[in-house]
């Protein structure tokens, strides 16, 4: 059974940004623990950059957050959720990954151009934008996608400059 099947007839002109975590909105990854997750670099700090992320979505009101973190898959999509800081918490609708895939086992292996197209297939998405540090499966939507060095995430200013620039021309 596909969850999202039953979206799939509904055109829709809501503006969707899908966001990954780590080596997006803090530098390299996080690893989970039996305190919880922390950074996999003790010197940084997870969520770092949420408030430049948070003042780039500022001018659009209305643009969601659909969640294409691992952080759904391994915490469940309330846990990935209630991590973020409030003023991008409250902009989450969704996310890619639900345990009641039929291929949910693999989807660790599953590109992730691959899992933001097929929700933005399914939810038939016109104006979107991904915002991540991988980039396989997104092929000939990589106008769509503001990648990250996951060194740097969106402490870059380059990528800062992409990011506002991506944002005018897909929701302006």
């Amino acid at each position: 059974m596909n969850p999202q099947s039953h979206c799939e007839n509904q055109s829709t002109e809501r503006q969707v940004l899908f966001l990954d975590y780590d080596g997006v909105i803090h530098r390299l990854g996080a690893v989970r623990t039996r305190r919880g997750i922390i950074s996999a670099a003790p010197s940084i700090r997870l969520f770092e950059f949420a408030p430049v992320l948070a003042e780039c979505l500022e001018p659009y009101k209305g643009l969601e957050i659909v969640l294409s973190t691992s952080w759904v898959r391994v915490l469940g999509y309330r846990r990935a959720k209630d991590a973020l800081p409030a003023e991008l918490r409250e902009r989450v609708v969704g996310a890619t990954y639900h345990s009641k895939y039929y291929d949910a086992w693999a989807w660790p292996s599953i590109g992730r151009g691959i899992q933001v197209l097929r929700y933005v297939r399914a939810h038939r998405l016109t104006r979107w934008l991904a915002i991540d540090d991988e980039i396989d499966g997104f092929d000939e939507y990589l106008s769509h996608v503001v990648q990250c060095n996951e060194k740097l995430g969106l402490g870059d200013t380059a990528t800062q400059n992409l990011l506002r620039v991506r944002l005018a021309e897909k929701f302006g």
